[in-house]
Parts: structure tokens; sequence; C-alpha cells
């Protein structure tokens, strides 16, 4: 099975915090990712593209997996490279 992700990268809790309530005011996730991503797919809206399992991070996977199309995760995912929002987009 592949899925293709987006993802906003942050260094910090509070900063995927205060993402995830934008999120839920209605703003972008392409925007917020352009602006606040610390990841070189910002530039791309946080588009990651299409991967299989065993290509992320575990905990990346693990969240990204269980997602459905359109969804976004709840909370912050905590990985080695920081804080994480998670959309599956296909």
């Amino acid at each position: 099975m592949k899925i293709t992700v987006s993802h906003i990268l942050v260094r910090h809790q509070y900063e995927a915090e205060d993402i995830l309530r934008a999120l839920e005011n209605g703003k972008s996730f392409e925007e917020l990712a352009r602006k606040h991503s610390t990841c070189p797919s910002a530039a791309e809206g946080g588009a990651l593209g299409t991967f299989g399992l065993g290509r992320m991070d575990e905990d990346f996977e693990d969240a990204a997996f269980v997602l459905n199309v359109g969804e976004t995760t709840k909370k912050p995912v905590r990985t080695k490279f920081g804080y994480h929002i998670i959309k599956r987009t296909a």
C-alpha cells in the first residue's frame, strides 16, 4: 500500500499546536506549510509525494497510514526531526 501526504514540520510542540488551531479556524494547510515548515517541502505546500511502508520515520508512518484521504492529524507527531502535522492527500 502506498499513500500520498503533505506535512508541516516545526521544531517545537507549541508551534505545531498553534498551526493545528489555525487549521481548525479554516487556514489553508498549504499556505501554513509555506509559511512555517522547516522542511524543504515547504516550497511545495508541504507535499512529500507518494511512499510505502518503510520509507519514513516509524512514528511518522504510524500516524500517516491511519489517516483517510483528506484527513489531517489531530495532534502533533513527534519524530527525531521535530513535530509534524500530517495531511493525507491520496
